[in-house]
């Protein structure tokens, strides 16, 4: 055979290969999931949908590190360092509880709002986990003593009946851990997620608190980082997340470096190259994931961080999945024309929209 012929039939061969390959993942879309023969399949039933989630929560894990064994951390040993009485019959505490370590203990602030009359003996309130964005003062700003004043939300949330809980963010306020550390984690984001559910422990066990009605909010920072918690924790039955996220593709072009510190998830830069066609979920997916939980999203139109339109197509994406669940009037967003911020106006969209997700059935 001659050789031009040869290196023709090569070159063919080559491009039909390329072509039967198949298509990589597509995180953009939560809508199929492997079958048990690995082939992509339709979603059309929960419990379809569950394996996707399963998924969802392993690849997020070859990013973030596994979830630790809380089962084997010590107990939480719970003690008030300080208490306050504020205007109104309310109480602030200062709280340091133990995580998965009792050398480096975990300080909190706890908003304890006065028994609304009326209250049947024994009947508990809501509760709402408060998270707050990169800045030294840590948990100071939802508490009300520090930072900006649009992010007083767990001062504000404490004052329209909530009990509420903000703790520091791993190496913020008064948290003295120092990142790189060889303690198991593979990123900051992993070790925020399990100290956060041991929040929620403590959230449960305050006397005040009905356990079974636990939200969750942040922003920025404290925006994705109650979304990481919730897609864990299935026990925040409710979470609103304040310029939190936008799809990877869309997070500075696609420049994922923001991402990447040991704070947050390094193996973005390490493993996947910063590139979000490499990266082996996305936003849509743990969106999706909160299904049929109820979620706000509240995205400003001028947010330089996380780009709004992301957030739209984040939002459409993950709405079949809850409209599987019958529960599509759950997820929402809030598109105000504002930049990196949580103005008045949406926090109180955010205040009613967890007042009615938190209700008692």
């Amino acid at each position: 055979m001659p050789l031009l012929v040869r290196c023709l039939i090569a070159s063919l061969l080559l491009v039909s290969f390329a072509v039967a390959a198949p298509p990589k993942d597509d995180h953009t879309d939560p809508t199929w999931y492997h079958s048990a023969s690995g082939e992509k399949t339709p979603v059309k039933t929960t419990d379809d949908w569950a394996a996707r989630r399963r998924e969802v929560i392993q690849q997020m894990e070859r990013v973030m590190g596994p979830l630790p064994d809380r089962s084997k951390w010590p107990e939480a040993q719970v003690r008030v360092l300080e208490r306050n009485e504020l205007e109104g019959g309310l109480q602030r505490q200062k709280i340091q509880f133990i995580a998965d370590s009792n050398d480096r203990p975990i300080k909190a602030w706890v908003f304890l709002p006065p028994a609304p009359q009326g209250l049947p003996p024994g009947a508990g309130l809501p509760a709402v986990l408060c998270l707050h964005q990169t800045n030294n003062v840590g948990k100071d700003e939802p508490a009300g003593l520090g930072g900006l004043p649009n992010l007083h939300y767990a001062l504000e949330l404490a004052q329209r009946g909530f009990v509420t809980l903000a703790p520091d963010y791993p190496s913020f306020g008064e948290s003295n851990y120092q990142f790189p550390k060889e303690d198991g984690y593979v990123s900051g984001s992993m070790k925020a997620i399990s100290e956060n559910m041991r929040a929620v422990d403590v959230l449960q066990a305050i006397e005040q608190v009905d356990p079974d009605r636990i939200g969750c909010i942040g922003h920025s920072l404290g925006g994705h980082n109650t979304m990481f918690t919730a897609a864990f924790d299935t026990r925040i039955k409710a979470l609103v997340s304040s310029c939190g996220f936008t799809r990877f593709h869309k997070y500075y072009d696609g420049n994922l470096m923001g991402w990447t510190s040991a704070r947050y998830m390094p193996l973005i830069a390490s493993e996947y190259h910063n590139n979000p066609d490499e990266v082996p979920f996305d936003f849509p997916e743990i969106v999706a994931a909160f299904a049929p939980r109820p979620f706000l999203a509240c995205s400003p139109t001028r947010d330089g961080n996380f780009e709004v339109s992301g957030v739209r197509d984040t939002i459409a994406a993950a709405t079949p999945i809850y409209k599987l669940f019958h529960a599509e009037g759950g997820l929402r967003a809030e598109y105000p024309d504002c930049e990196h911020d949580f103005p008045p106006a949406t926090r109180e969209v955010a205040y009613k929209f967890l007042a009615e997700s938190l209700a008692k059935p």
